[in-house]
């Protein structure tokens, strides 16, 4: 993983199919992490409802800090309706399966790839966004492996379409960055913090959620 290619390439492949290798990961998720997942589906069920809702939030918290900026509104409106959309997806499961959701638990992952964000306002913007580019990355990868380790007919379908979303997602953001700066300086962030959440994602202890 870790080959950043012409985005016009990746929309063929979320499209037509997946081929995480064209995610700009630069670490692969544990093999360990799928097994442990597998075993206590139901924490990751939670977990998972939780990313989502705080994915939704994320960028209403963005439309809220650069509401002077159009495009910007625009796309969040959309990623957040999404992301509860999502979010009410995966409640239904959880309600299927009789639990409830709890507290939003701590997010180390996520926690240290944000440290990596700069200050000033143009430099947090675009690292706010191409962070949260990262992030529907590496979630997009989990989901499809999700998918293709369970023997559930139906989540192995339900985590396909929502890593097909997540690559969606992942490609809004860098394109949204594209729009709002010189493409130059969205490579450079790229690299930068390609590098960070690498680091990040290794980091994190494995346990069954999504980061």
């Amino acid at each position: 993983m870790g080959r950043l290619v012409p985005l016009a390439k990746v929309e063929i492949l979320t499209t037509h199919g997946l081929d995480l290798d064209f995610l700009p990961l630069k670490a692969r998720t544990s093999p360990e992490w799928a097994a442990v997942v597998l075993a206590d589906f139901d924490a990751f069920l939670l977990d998972h409802a939780g990313c989502e809702r705080k994915a939704a939030a994320s960028a209403l918290s963005l439309l809220s800090r650069f509401s002077d900026r159009p495009a910007l509104v625009e796309v969040m409106t959309t990623v957040a309706r999404e992301e509860l959309e999502h979010f009410a997806q995966v409640y239904k499961l959880i309600q299927r399966r009789g639990l409830r959701l709890g507290p939003d638990a701590k997010d180390v992952y996520v926690n240290h790839l944000l440290k990596g964000i700069r200050n000033g306002a143009e430099d947090h913007l675009l690292d706010r966004l191409i962070a949260s580019a990262f992030i529907e990355a590496r979630s997009c990868e989990r989901f499809q492996v999700v998918a293709e380790s369970t023997t559930e007919p139906d989540i192995r379908d339900f985590y396909q379409t929502l890593a097909r979303s997540e690559a969606g997602h992942y490609l809004v953001f860098v394109r949204l960055a594209a729009r709002l700066f010189p493409q130059t300086e969205v490579d450079k962030a790229l690299a930068r913090l390609s590098e960070i959440e690498a680091l990040a994602i290794q980091m994190t202890p494995i346990r069954a959620a999504v980061h």
